[in-house]
């Protein structure tokens, strides 16, 4: 239920004075010392320091999910780039993608809009060996008919030795005695991914680019259940092979990895592990981290399988090219919050994508290697696969176990399968591959770019004191992070119990911020005194995109509150700032209208909070509308859905019922949460909240 502005303190809208006060200009003041700052952090590698050191933090964009052609799927795609050029690309240099001419030259090339500031390339590690034998000539494998079809017949490879060979954990047929041929090709092609991620890194004092060494763990289990993770590594120092699912039984397993060859066998060596966007986990993300079929094994979960769920997964990503996993508007729960209509898919496993209603390519040629009977039936999410089922179920875990293994702290990413981190505009979207297949834009073959109800994706953003590998990973331990549906908005969000009123006016919004309370991802001390409220700031900057692709203006600032007490899950949703207003976009030229906010903040006050109870609170924040990739396609193939008959030919979906035209591009916060009953350990009350440390900000600049 939406909820008036009225609630809020200071309601609606508040001005903030300056962007400064959301984005913590860099201090003058260090680069003059002699020097440098004391990090907050442990520092882990040999480099320059940054000339730009931010105690108050400041945002960072990024991508923590991308794949090349070391990827099975994206190389049975003909996605030819690897990480090097993903990377190159992530710092803006332009790239050629697919069809390729009879000359092995690429047809189409894009450009990101504006650099990143991070990236992690995440290929699969599935079969990490197999792509390397297949594709380089001379390799024992190259001429096995699997590497064959695979080179030929990349499709109905991917559907037969890939997609069959994750869900029976089964390596290709050339692979040798206990597959020691494929696991030597995959350690070369690790190696390969560390001298990439090395080259890219910038270690000078300019700390223009940070890259991360990085994997896809691959975990599908039943008819395509996602339980993907993306491993992130903090430095160089990582383990000797990257485990992939086939050779492990469940996450436990990941976590047993990640704990002995990484902790213990590599001093200094540390990871996260980020689950994958949830709402194709077919209801498992959430269960039991046990799961190693399509049945969840008995038992409840522990207070041991809990804690070190909340040690390696602190992240968790909410969007990407394959939908949001925000909350779905089609459940009683969410149907009250027209906001969660939001990229929505229509079935809830990779393997329930093609079949029953939600059809939309046929998978009965698949008969030829089973039973019809066997094929996967499709049916759409059930609350189970979406973040607040997953942020509630964690505070009843927290009642319960004293553990909460769901505090996730929140980011965006795009699961590019062409090799193009941080490629999320709207406008001239190419597809980024994946389970979707490239789409087939060409002249031979006109049609939409990628599957209908897929999009660009959206970016990671961290807050850290540098561009740097150990600030930006202290930043995801302690979950100081927001995704973006892939616009760059600045966004900021405290929690406190004696912030002013006032907060919105000041010039030093972000020091007072931290200096009174927690950012967004920490969590909120015990209450001063009984009768104590939590209150909250939140401010936000819009946009202002590029000359080529400008931003849009903001609509609206909300607070999405949890709590739990009592064995009953409640949720709540409160517009804080903004609100409805004259914006919309004409759908038949893509040009937008009416007015929205360039500034959006507020401080608000919980008036119905309960010290006994659970609770978390984040922050959505919403643009006004404007025209979906797929609208601006449709548009420029001239499309006229009033003379059917018209519609040239593969552009079809333009027209279709569930063709989605317009868009809301968003950010989320991380949560804050409030632990009942507890004595909080180890949060500080002021200062710059860190991985055990307390900073004393340094006076904002004027």
């Amino acid at each position: 239920m939406v909820f008036p502005p009225a609630v809020a303190l200071g309601a609606g809208l508040l001005l903030c004075c300056s962007a400064g006060a959301l984005l913590a200009q860099p201090a003058a003041v260090h680069e003059q010392e002699s020097d440098p700052p004391v990090r907050p952090y442990a520092v882990t590698e040999q480099r320059e320091p940054c000339a730009d050191y931010e105690p108050l933090r400041r945002p960072w964009f990024g991508d923590t999910h991308v794949h090349t052609a070391w990827s099975f799927d994206a190389s049975s795609q003909d996605t030819r780039n690897k990480p090097a050029d993903a990377y190159a690309f992530a710092r803006g240099a332009p790239m050629g993608i697919q069809p390729y001419d009879d000359q092995d030259r690429p047809q189409r090339e894009i450009q990101i809009d504006r650099p990143l500031d991070f990236t992690a390339i995440t290929d699969h590690s599935e079969f990490m060996g197999e792509m390397r034998l297949c594709t380089t000539p001379g390799a024992s494998g190259y001429w096995h008919p699997v590497c064959i079809a695979h080179r030929w017949l990349p499709q109905y490879s991917f559907a037969t030795f890939g997609a069959y060979g994750m869900a029976g954990k089964k390596r290709w047929g050339f692979c040798g005695e206990d597959n020691a041929t494929c696991f030597a090709a995959a350690r070369d092609t690790w190696r390969d991914i560390q001298d990439a991620a090395e080259q890219a890194y910038d270690r000078s004092s300019g700390c223009e680019f940070t890259s991360f060494i990085g994997y896809e763990w691959t975990a599908s289990v039943g008819a395509g259940q996602n339980l993907h993770h993306n491993v992130i590594f903090r430095n160089e120092r990582v383990p000797g092979r990257a485990l992939s699912w086939i050779e492990s039984p469940s996450q436990v397993h990941l976590w047993d990895y990640l704990e002995q060859e990484c902790l213990r066998d590599r001093p200094g060596c540390d990871a996260v592990a980020i689950p994958h966007n949830s709402n194709l986990s077919g209801g498992l993300m959430f269960e039991t981290a046990r799961v190693s079929d399509d049945s969840v094994p008995p038992g409840a979960v522990t207070v041991e399988e809990a804690t070190r769920r909340a040690r390696w997964n602190p992240l968790f990503e909410v969007m990407q090219h394959k939908g949001a996993s925000e909350c779905d508007s089609r459940s009683a729960t969410w149907a009250a919050d027209e906001f969660c209509d939001f990229e929505l898919l229509g079935y809830d496993s990779f393997g329930g994508k093609n079949t029953g209603a939600a059809a939309g390519n046929s998978l009965e040629w698949m008969t030829i290697f089973v039973d019809d009977t066997e094929l996967p039936v499709s049916k759409p999410p059930e609350e189970s696969n979406f973040l607040r089922y997953a942020l509630k179920k964690g505070l009843q875990q927290q009642d319960e176990l004293g553990v909460n293994s769901f505090k996730y702290g929140l980011i965006a990413s795009t699961d590019t399968h062409i090799a193009a981190p941080g490629l999320v505009m709207e406008k001239n979207h190419p597809g980024h591959g994946g389970a979707a297949g490239i789409g087939s834009d060409t002249e031979a073959a006109p049609g939409l770019s990628d599957e209908l109800e897929y999009g660009p994706g959206g970016l990671a953003v961290l807050y850290a004191e540098e561009n740097t590998r150990d600030s930006l990973f202290a930043a995801m331990q302690r979950r100081e992070a927001y995704a973006t549906s892939g616009t760059r908005p600045l966004l900021r969000f405290f929690g406190g119990w004696d912030f002013e009123p006032d907060l919105c006016q000041a010039g030093d919004l972000v020091a007072k911020g931290y200096a009174g309370g927690v950012p967004m991802g920490g969590e909120l001390p015990p209450p001063p005194r009984p009768s104590a409220s939590p209150h909250f700031v939140v401010s936000a900057q819009y946009d202002p995109g590029t000359p080529q692709y400008p931003g849009t203006e903001l609509q609206r600032l909300q607070i999405i509150k949890g709590w739990y007490r009592d064995g009953e899950l409640q949720e709540q949703v409160i517009d804080v700032a903004g609100g409805d207003n004259d914006a919309g976009v004409d759908i038949t030229s893509c040009e937008t209208y009416g007015s929205g906010h360039r500034q959006l903040c507020a401080v608000w006050s919980d008036p119905d909070f309960d010290p006994r109870a659970q609770a978390f609170y984040y922050t959505r924040l919403l643009e006004n509308p404007t025209c979906r990739w797929s609208q601006r396609a449709c548009i420029d193939a001239g499309v006229s859905c009033d003379d059917p008959a018209a519609v040239p030919a593969g552009m079809e979906q333009c027209c279709a019922p569930e063709h989605q035209r317009v868009i809301q591009e968003r950010a989320w916060s991380s949560p804050i949460w409030y632990t009942a009953g507890v004595e909080t350990s180890g949060v500080e009350t002021s200062g710059v909240e860190t991985s055990g440390s307390t900073v004393t900000p340094a006076p904002s600049p004027p």
